[in-house]
């Protein structure tokens, strides 16, 4: 039998403004410390010398990570043209130059194919799985990496800047599993001229912003206290991007043993997925199905 893991049995996001310098999983180590949480997550990883809303769930919070990974998110990143490397960003090894730089006017004829539904290879350095193995692990092992494109939807990528010739800056909103460092790459070759990104920040993830992030500063005064939850946003923020449907308190009890429970439907169709709230607090997440919900994921409360 396991050890039962120790800490709080406290649910709720807390939205972080991630630095530079520091990965995904450590940030969410230290918010579990700091909040001497039970379990916590993340919605969605952003590379370590990327910065900006990292959105970390706890306790049974970490059950609506899916449906902020699947939200739409907004970035704004620095492309250096006139060079490629291996990693597609800043911290690889320089694999191509080019003399080239396009016009602001070229870069901007340049990005309407990059909008809509698009296909999209994934870095070599990244998360993806090849064979059951982490494609960065394999390519800094020196094995060729071949990935396959992915799709990906983009709602919007515009120009904002242009600091000088060599740099470009530009602010993309997406959906889920969309990597910048390919956007940079791709547009580069579109462009004759390569490129990378220099700089990455996430502005929104869903419904969390960073300009509402706390710091890592921030966290590290607050670790332990009280004041900490005061930031905490509860986990039905989580399905905000869902229908609410109400439920009585038999629909509740019956949605909390994983049965179908009533639910009061207005603006859902047979087969949507919704979740039920009893007193304004999430209960269940399931497929509504005349009158009833049918559960798939059940909230502890």
């Amino acid at each position: 039998m396991g050890r039962k893991r120790k800490g709080r049995d406290i649910s709720g996001w807390l939205v972080v403004d991630k630095p530079a310098g520091m990965t995904s999983t450590a940030v969410v180590n230290k918010v579990r410390w700091a909040m001497d949480a039970k379990k916590a997550g993340h919605a969605g990883t952003l590379d370590p010398e990327a910065t900006g809303v990292l959105a970390v769930a706890l306790g049974e919070a970490t059950k609506t990570v899916p449906y902020i990974t699947d939200a739409l998110k907004a970035y704004t990143f620095t492309v250096r043209l006139g060079q490629a490397t291996n990693t597609d960003d800043a911290e690889g090894e320089v694999i191509a130059q080019s003399d080239a730089r396009p016009s602001d006017e070229d870069i901007k004829q340049a990005l309407p194919p990059f909008l809509g539904d698009i296909m999209q290879v994934p870095p070599k350095f990244s998360a993806v799985k090849i064979d059951g193995q982490r494609a960065y692990k394999l390519a800094r092992d020196g094995e060729e990496v071949e990935l396959s494109a992915r799709p990906l939807w983009v709602e919007e990528l515009i120009l904002v800047d242009r600091p000088d010739a060599d740099h470009v800056v530009l602010e993309m909103t997406c959906g889920k599993g969309g990597y910048v460092r390919s956007i940079a790459r791709d547009l580069g070759e579109a462009l004759g001229c390569h490129g990378h990104v220099k700089e990455l920040r996430r502005n929104w993830s869903g419904p969390f912003e960073a300009e509402d992030g706390l710091s890592i500063e921030q966290i590290d005064e607050m670790a332990k206290t009280e004041a900490l939850d005061d930031y905490l946003h509860p986990l039905e923020t989580g399905l905000s991007d869902l229908p609410e449907l109400k439920c009585t308190l038999e629909g509740a009890t019956r949605l909390r043993n994983g049965n179908p429970g009533m639910v009061l439907a207005s603006g859902v169709e047979y087969g949507d997925e919704a979740w039920a709230s009893f007193d304004g607090k999430a209960v269940a997440v399931g497929i509504y199905k005349s009158g009833e919900l049918h559960p798939s994921r059940v909230f502890v409360t």
